[in-house]
């Protein structure tokens, strides 16, 4: 979600994925994917900033694996492939 700011200050957080219409006209206007609209202070400019820097560290996030080597380590240790009976 994205920090957007309204004309009377307040802030509001906004999928950035229902988002269909970005208009600028004096006021940016932001109309989801529901039908809500919404007018904010930043411009659409900003707005597809904020987007691309946020989808890049959900992305930055996947491609990280953490644990892999720890469970390598640990299993590694305790692994034995025959069977004791």
């Amino acid at each position: 979600m994205i920090k957007l700011t309204r004309l009377d200050g307040s802030q509001i957080f906004v999928n950035e994925d229902l988002i269909e219409v970005v208009e600028e006209t004096p006021d940016t206007h932001i109309t989801m994917s529901n039908g809500n609209r919404y007018l904010v202070l930043e411009n659409a400019a900003v707005l597809i900033e904020r987007i691309i820097a946020f989808k890049s560290k959900i992305v930055a996030r996947s491609h990280r694996s953490p644990g892999k080597k720890y469970f390598r380590k640990r299993w590694e240790d305790s692994y034995n492939p025959f069977c004791k009976l």
